[in-house]
């Protein structure tokens, strides 16, 4: 695939040096350093600036992929850099208004079970800002084809600097105020990066040539920009939760949350790559109104994402038990666990289907998106509401996976029937029984093969990883005989060709 297959193995390398890091951080280094409440602290804080920035993009980062064809033009495009700078942050403004008229009311939601979010309410803004803009000039790279160095950023970038906070805070060099303003402050340092190596690409201009374009265009570039924003809190649902946590359960049980959501979370980071770079194509595709290459295009990641992801779930709760058992007061968040069960199927879920969403956001249809992302937002609001009381931590990722079945549940069929795209075929069928055959497999070995190891903490790893390894080889082996895709099998013929030279 020439240049997205490039920059999406970029990109991945870029995301699993990250995912390293993260999981070095999070769990030897995160809950050695912070208590349950700090970690929590950083998670709300974290998903509030990121839940503003989704509001205050105005839709950018949808309109950016959706109308770069139009705007494309050599190195200038015709401004359409300097338009992605003026909305957001106009947008950035409208959010800074209504976070200061109900600051009264956040402070009182949160003063009881959570008073440090309190003390610190003053860096939401910054955070906001350093988001928002992050997110833009990343978003720039993507239609350029371009996305491995922001991604390295973003994955790796980030969590270094946020690792070096960490240390610097756990051995008492700085105290918690000043952590605080440096964990914010990485997001500010990564937004610069990408802004410094966006322009270095010499292909963005300030100046918007209104001109340039069709004026047609620009209308529905306005109208698509309006009900992006409308839609833009259901693209993260998931931030709902530890909000909601926060203030309903306080930041301890938040903090447990926090590293289960870490865990579950890895099972995305393939799309994060995959998603970015084929964006593009889809909309491009869309524009030429090829819906045969539409059609295969979103049939082809969404096999690829329920395949890997898949298999990245299966491997993180195979060996969930051995985690808890080696990091530092692993005890403490074992609790978590049925949380990274109920989360993991949700990324499966988001993973596999969230190109459905893009395919129609780029269609003349996008309108209806309005529709569904309200749907998902209000259900998961509801759930939240009506689950985290009953069940804590395990409501609340409950209420992320109801949701998200039924956003795509109602997606998936309009998309079918309006747009005539299917993402379903029998290949992915296939990849679920044979995971289901893994899992049952699993099973297998911890009742007759596990008790044979003995106690201690050699004897988990040596299981684990032995465990791993044999059932791991059996999946691939079992995806490589049933020729699910032609590319996976392509890519393992190579690797096979390479280790017999």
């Amino acid at each position: 695939m020439g240049i997205i297959a490039r920059q999406s193995i970029k990109g991945a390398v870029a995301n699993y040096i990250g995912v390293a890091i993260g999981f070095f951080t999070t769990f030897f280094v995160l809950t050695d350093c912070l208590t349950q409440e700090e970690i929590g602290l950083t998670r709300v804080m974290v998903d509030a600036s990121m839940l503003l920035s989704s509001i205050a993009q105005l839709g950018t980062n949808s309109s950016i992929i959706r109308f770069f064809p139009w705007f494309k033009d050599g190195n200038r495009n015709h401004g359409l850099f300097g338009l992605t700078l003026l909305l957001p942050f106009i947008g950035f403004a409208i959010v800074t208004a209504i976070v200061l008229l109900f600051k009264g009311g956040i402070v009182e939601a949160y003063s009881q079970q959570s008073p440090l979010i309190v003390d610190y309410l003053y860096l939401l803004l910054p955070l906001t800002f350093f988001a928002l803009y992050l997110t833009v000039f990343e978003t720039n790279a993507s239609v350029l084809m371009r996305i491995a160095v922001p991604k390295a950023v973003r994955e790796v970038g980030i969590r270094l600097f946020n690792l070096v906070c960490y240390l610097l805070y756990g051995h008492g060099v700085i105290g918690l105020d000043a952590f605080v303003l440096l964990f914010c402050g990485s997001y500010g340092l990564a937004m610069l990066l990408n802004l410094f190596y966006l322009l270095s690409l010499g292909k963005v201009s300030l100046r918007i040539d209104f001109k340039g374009v069709d004026r047609r265009v620009w209308k529905d570039l306005v109208l698509y920009t309006l009900l992006m924003t409308v839609t833009a809190l259901a693209a993260n649902v998931q931030l709902i939760n530890s909000l909601l946590l926060g203030a309903k359960t306080g930041l301890a049980l938040t903090g447990v949350y926090t590293i289960a959501f870490y865990i579950a979370n890895i099972v995305e980071v393939p799309y994060r790559s995959l998603g970015a770079i084929s964006r593009p194509k889809v909309a491009n595709a869309v524009k030429d109104d090829d819906w045969r290459e539409v059609n295969r295009l979103t049939q082809q990641v969404s096999l690829h994402q329920l395949i890997v992801s898949l298999m990245i779930f299966y491997i993180i709760w195979i060996n969930l038990d051995a985690l808890f058992g080696i990091i530092p007061h692993g005890d403490e968040y074992s609790g978590g666990m049925t949380v990274v069960f109920i989360l993991g199927m949700a990324k499966v879920v988001y993973s596999s289907f969230s190109i459905a969403l893009d395919t129609l956001n780029f269609s003349r249809h996008y309108v209806f998106s309005l529709f569904f992302n309200v749907l998902l937002t209000a259900a998961a609001i509801v759930l939240n509401i009506k689950l985290i009381p009953i069940a804590g931590i395990n409501g609340a990722a409950l209420a992320t996976l109801l949701s998200y079945v039924l956003f795509y549940a109602v997606l998936l069929s309009f998309v079918g029937w309006r747009l005539k795209v299917s993402l379903f075929s029998r290949q992915q069928l296939w990849a679920v029984l044979i995971m289901a055959a893994l899992f049952v497999l699993n099973y297998l070995w911890s009742v007759g093969v596990e008790p044979l190891w003995g106690d201690g903490t050699a004897a988990m790893l040596a299981n684990a990883l032995l465990k791993t390894l044999l059932l791991v080889v059996v999946g691939i082996v079992a995806i490589y005989k049933s020729k699910l895709s032609p590319d996976i099998n392509q890519i393992l013929s190579k690797l096979l060709k390479l280790n017999t030279h």
